[in-house]
């Protein structure tokens, strides 16, 4: 594989610390770089997640679908600084779990109106 089609790509974590960097060919796509930070997520951060669906990755201001490829992700306008392009990760767990939790909190607490009209 040819050395211009490898990219250098380094994971900045909501708390500012980094995954990374790693090597990608640019036919990789964003959903294997989503399993690569899942894989080696550090231990220790409050916020984990659990699956592919909970991550999104933002390159330059613009969340990345999962099916593009690295080479389509890549800054259009010259090379980086450094050589290392840096995605920001974003977690966001699912919220099935919430709603339900919330429904059962909810549901014991009904609110009677206790108004008086004179």
């Amino acid at each position: 594989m040819p050395e211009e089609d490898l990219v250098d790509i380094k994971f900045r974590l909501y708390d500012g610390s980094d995954i990374g960097p790693f090597r990608y060919s640019a036919t990789s796509t964003v959903d294997m770089l989503k399993q690569r930070i899942i894989s080696d997520w550090p231990k220790g951060k409050t916020i984990i997640p659990k699956a592919v669906n909970e991550v999104k990755l933002v390159s330059y201001g613009k969340i990345l679908e999962n099916n593009k490829t690295v080479g389509q992700c890549k800054v259009p306008f010259g090379e980086v600084a450094g050589g290392v392009i840096i995605m920001h990760v974003v977690v966001q767990p699912s919220l099935s779990k919430t709603k339900t939790e919330k429904k059962i909190e909810d549901s014991p607490r009904k609110i009677v109106c206790s108004c008086s009209i004179l």
